[in-house]
Order: structure tokens, then C-alpha cells, then sequence
């Protein structure tokens, strides 16, 4: 795919999503209405507002962990971790069922190079993290839901995929699935600056904040409900590209350290590649995408 090197600035905007005004009408959802294994992820920051973001059940021993975007856990414009966070699966139109319906997150898996004070370059290609999930009424997540597959890069650069997240920003509501999909791009030389290389590059997608920490998923099975998650939705231009960021060799034990946890712990308990971090969480995506 030929395009035009993306900006610094595509990956500059990490900001946080606050809900307060009424939700506006949402165009064009999911044909389908849900996905049984991608949902939203949601928390109280106080004052009434909601922090968002999106994320996807992936197939781990416990049956327990959720893909999502380290932005979403930890972020410079809100250094401490929510206490009471929540993963709604197939969410649709349930602000005020959320912790009914949702399975409460007992931990969070950053890789160690994500540091919401260092430098954008430095810290973009560590945009990803592992929700560990307490049961709920004894049962896990992906019991209930089923799961995705996960893959580690390389990232299968052909066929399509597809995008998917809970946009919040103008014009969308936040309260129904939105996808974008297209042929998978891995960012090289020619077509990023730096700080984007190795992303997944869609263009002409419109999802906005909200939708950060979505899953992109290739090879996806309408009849599961599932696919394999390559990356999660980081950053967005702002004028319709959007990158997601696929996981590394070395996020694999953080992935295991998630896989492992029984769930049952307190929601403000952090871990940076299996050990105690101090991160804290952010009010949702950024602004541009998602």
C-alpha cells in the first residue's frame, strides 16, 4: 500500500476520553449488532464520568485476560489505576448495566517499556497490555464468550482485516460496535516515520476516541464470534488513518503472566511483565483514534 509517510503527530495524541453530554446517534454498527468476544471496557473517574476503551477476549489458560491498549491503562494525563474497572463483552447501549454485566478487572499487564512520561518514539511500539479478569458468579469470560486466538509478529501481511471498537467521539456514541477493515498493511521505510514502524496501517477509517484498545482481527469466523487478534488499535491521524500496534516476541510472557492469574484479586493491583509497576490508567484513547 502507497501512502504518504505518516506524521510524528499521527502518534503524538495520547488524551483522555471523559463522557458527560448525552450520546449522540451512532451511524453504521456491526451488521451482526455484537461480538460476542470483543466488548468494551469501562470505568468511573469521578464527578459522573465514564472512562472507555475497547478490547478482545484472547483464548488463555485461565480463560481470563483481555487484549487492550496500554494507553487505556496508563496514561500521562491520569497517573493513577481505577479502582473498579470493568469488560463488558458484546456491549450494546448499557451504560447503566455495565457492572451487571460485566466481568471486574483484577489486574493489568503492561510490557516495561511503556512509560506514559517518556518519549512518543520510544514508547509507541509498547502500545499494548493484558486485562486479567476475576470470575464472575464462577465463571470466566471466555466461558461465557469464547475467545479469540492471539499472534505474536510477524504479522501475516495479506487477506483482510478487520477493525473493530466502540467509538465515543463526535459523531459516535460510544454505544454500539463499530468496524473499519481493509487489506493488512505492516508499516516499513517507505510508508512511516520511525516512531510507527511495524504498526498495521488502515486508511479510510473513521473510528475515533473510544475505540483505542480494539482488537484487529484477521481470519474471522462469524459463526464463532471470533478471529485472531495481530494488533489493537493505538493511534489515529485524525483524517482517516488509524494504526494498530501487533505484539512482539517479548510480550509473550507478559501474556502468559496474564494466562496464569485466577482472577479474584484486587482491581488496583498492576504488573509490568509479571512484577509490580507503577502505572497508572488513563480516561480512555486518544483523541484521534479511539
Amino acid at each position: 500500500m502507497n501512502v504518504a509517510r505518516l506524521p510524528i503527530a499521527i502518534a503524538a495524541v495520547v488524551a483522555a476520553l471523559f463522557v458527560t453530554a448525552p450520546p449522540a446517534v451512532a451511524a453504521d454498527p456491526w451488521a451482526q449488532g455484537t461480538v460476542s468476544t470483543v466488548g468494551k471496557i469501562i470505568w468511573e473517574t469521578g464527578d459522573g464520568r465514564l472512562g472507555l476503551c475497547s478490547g478482545a477476549v484472547v483464548d488463555a489458560p485461565n480463560g481470563s485476560v483481555v487484549a487492550t491498549a496500554a494507553h487505556c491503562v496508563s496514561a500521562r494525563e491520569s497517573p493513577r489505576t481505577p479502582g473498579d474497572v470493568y469488560f463488558v463483552p458484546a456491549y450494546d447501549h448499557g451504560r447503566d448495566s455495565y457492572r451487571e454485566n460485566g466481568w471486574r478487572v483484577a489486574a493489568f499487564h503492561l510490557p516495561d517499556g511503556w512509560d506514559p512520561f517518556g518519549e512518543t518514539g520510544a514508547i509507541l511500539p509498547h502500545d499494548y497490555a493484558f486485562l486479567a479478569l476475576e470470575p464472575k458468579d464462577g465463571v470466566t469470560v471466555q466461558q461465557a464468550s469464547g475467545a479469540n486466538e492471539l499472534a505474536f509478529e510477524p504479522v501475516r501481511e495479506s487477506g483482510e482485516v478487520a477493525v473493530l471498537g466502540y467509538p465515543a467521539a463526535d459523531p459516535y456514541d460510544g454505544e454500539s460496535l463499530r468496524y473499519c477493515a481493509g487489506e493488512t498493511d505492516v508499516l516499513d521505510e517507505s510508508e512511516a516515520e520511525p516512531v510507527n514502524l511495524g504498526g498495521l496501517l488502515l486508511d479510510g477509517c473513521d473510528l475515533t476516541a473510544g475505540s483505542s484498545g480494539g482488537p484487529w482481527l484477521q481470519d474471522y469466523d462469524p459463526a464463532a464470534e471470533a478471529g485472531t487478534v495481530v494488533a489493537v488499535m493505538s493511534v489515529g491521524s485524525g483524517e482517516g488513518q488509524v494504526v494498530g500496534r501487533p505484539f512482539p516476541e517479548a510480550a509473550r510472557p507478559l501474556f502468559e503472566a496474564a494466562g496464569a492469574l485466577t482472577g479474584g484479586g484486587p482491581a488496583d493491583a498492576a504488573a509490568s511483565d509479571g512484577g509490580p509497576a507503577n502505572a497508572g490508567a488513563s480516561g480512555g484513547g486518544p483523541a484521534d483514534a479511539g
